[in-house]
C-alpha cells in the first residue's frame, strides 16, 4: 500500500520539473527561439519546383510530413501522386521521399542543417549534411529552401 502512495507523491512532486524540461525555449527578448518554433509535426502545404528556365511547373502536389523533436532529431516523408510521373533522384525513390537523422539550427544565418542517418535513397543521402534556409511566414507557415544555388525548390509546411 505504501508504494502506490509514494508513486503518487513522486508524480505530484516531479510534474513541475517535467513541465519545465518540456517548455519551449525563449530568447532574451521573450520570443520563442527558431528551434522552439520548429519543434513538432508539420504537414506539407505546397512545393514550388520551377523548371530549369525558372518557370513554375504545375504538377499534382505530394502529401508529406516533417517532424522536428526538441532533442534534435528530424524525419521527413513525402508521397507523390502516381499521376505526377515523379522520377527518382537523390531525394526521391519511385515517388516516395523519406529520410531521418538529426538537425542543427543557426538562427543568425536562418539555416537548418539536416544530418541524414537514413534515407529511402540509401547511399545518395546517408551521411550527408543538407543545409537549408528557413523562414516563418506571417501566418506561421515554415518555408524551407535549399542553400544549393543549383536547386530552386521551396517547400511550405503548416504546423499540425
Amino acid at each position: 500500500m505504501k508504494a502506490p502512495r509514494f508513486l503518487a507523491l513522486f508524480a505530484i512532486m516531479a510534474t513541475p520539473y517535467l513541465i519545465h524540461a518540456q517548455a519551449p525555449h525563449e530568447t532574451t527578448s521573450g520570443k520563442l527561439s527558431a528551434k522552439s518554433r520548429l519543434v513538432g509535426a508539420w504537414h506539407l502545404t505546397h512545393i514550388d519546383s520551377p523548371n530549369p528556365a525558372g518557370k513554375p511547373v504545375s504538377e499534382p502536389q505530394p502529401k508529406g510530413m516533417l517532424i522536428y523533436t526538441r532533442d534534435g532529431h528530424m524525419s521527413v516523408q513525402l508521397m507523390y501522386p502516381k499521376s505526377s510521373n515523379t522520377k527518382s533522384n537523390e531525394y526521391v525513390q519511385d515517388g516516395y521521399e523519406a529520410s531521418f537523422g538529426s538537425y542543427d539550427v543557426d538562427e543568425a544565418k536562418h539555416t537548418i542543417t539536416h544530418h541524414v542517418l537514413g534515407s529511402v535513397t540509401g547511399d545518395r543521402l546517408v551521411s550527408r549534411d543538407l543545409p537549408r534556409f528557413y523562414q516563418f511566414s506571417n501566418d506561421g507557415h515554415l518555408i524551407i529552401r535549399s542553400t544549393n544555388p543549383a536547386e530552386h525548390w521551396s517547400v511550405t509546411w503548416e504546423h499540425y
